[in-house]
């Protein structure tokens, strides 16, 4: 074979190959994807991403099904997908220990599970304050009966969270230092476990967003005692929040849909506009109304200088608890 056919079949080699690509590409998705939820059923990110998955199914023409994956206070899913084939087949729903897990590995000097700059930030779904819970039958009925007792009865209280340094941890990190109390730290694998192990009496208070407890609120199992957000929640209107109760925190449990960093452009298009698709549908709407949060939606852009700010503000938070247990 002469010089000349070699260069003309490699050409046309890399032509097909390309145009192969590009036809996947503007073909997505011809199979199902799999929603990577890192915690397991439950909690927040699983109330979101269920009737959110279903809603970009139905835009996409293509089953997207909820694989929930929890452990490392969700570092295990979100490494998972961190690491996977950037085809678009395999999408995230995080919640906000996305940017604090990387931090945390410092910390703890250890290897990280994954990087920030290995997943690109799609669509925010929602961002709710925690919610600071009981059992109903406890004997706090507001949030200064509850903390003259921590304070009182050091290491007697214990609360429980999804993981150290997770979105149910780190409210009630803030919690101690700005009451400087001390309470007892119960990692579970996610919210669901957490809640569970709240109302059946092996922990005495958690953390977590209103998704994860409206429910048993309104069932009268649990009571609210005050949230880390600013003024009052439209699903607990009754409760205050720290601010008001002279603690100055807070903080934001924020739901989101990431891909893989390298995910071409075309099939990251698509994945954007079904999550556009699910944040307007009146089914997706009504499901998370029901567990007790709402649509809080930014897009691409948007979310990801959202993403940039928290991951700073909150590695300056994960410095400033330090090490723990």
């Amino acid at each position: 074979m002469t010089r000349r056919s070699v260069l003309f079949t490699t050409l046309a080699w890399v032509l097909a190959a390309t145009a192969a690509n590009c036809f996947a590409q503007e073909d997505f998705p011809t199979r199902p994807i799999t929603m990577v939820v890192p915690f397991p059923p439950g909690g927040v990110a699983d109330a979101v991403g269920r009737p959110v998955a279903e809603a970009m199914g139905r835009y996409l023409k293509q089953s997207v099904v909820v694989e929930n994956k929890g452990g490392a206070g969700g570092g295990i899913g979100m490494a998972q997908v961190a690491k996977s084939k950037p085809d678009g087949y395999t999408v995230l729903m995080a919640l906000s220990s996305l940017v604090v897990l990387p931090e945390a590995d410092k910390v703890l000097k250890r290897s990280p599970m994954f990087q920030l700059d290995q997943l690109k930030p799609i669509a925010r779904f929602s961002a709710d304050p925690t919610v600071l819970v009981v059992r109903a039958e406890s004997p706090w009925r507001t949030y200064a009966e509850f903390m003259a007792y921590v304070k009182a009865n050091p290491a007697k209280v214990s609360f429980g969270s999804s993981g150290n340094y997770g979105t149910m941890h780190v409210p009630m990190e803030q919690l101690k230092a700005a009451t400087s109390s001390f309470m007892l730290h119960v990692p579970y694998t996610g919210a669901g476990p957490a809640v569970m192990a709240l109302l059946s009496g092996q922990i005495e208070a958690l953390s977590t967003g209103p998704a994860s407890v409206t429910q048993q609120i309104k069932a009268g199992k649990l009571r609210a005692l005050a949230h880390w957000g600013e003024g009052r929640l439209a699903a607990l209107p009754e409760v205050p929040s720290l601010k008001e109760l002279g603690v100055p925190i807070a903080y934001a449990q924020w739901s989101g849909l990431f891909v893989p960093a390298h995910t071409p452009p075309a099939v990251v298009e698509k994945i954007r506009q079904a999550a556009k698709f699910a944040a307007a549908d009146a089914r997706a709407n009504q499901a998370i109304a029901a567990a007790g949060t709402s649509f809080m939606f930014q897009d691409m852009s948007e979310f990801e200088r959202y993403v940039h700010t928290d991951a700073k503000d909150m590695a300056a938070l994960v410095q400033r608890i330090g090490k723990v247990d």
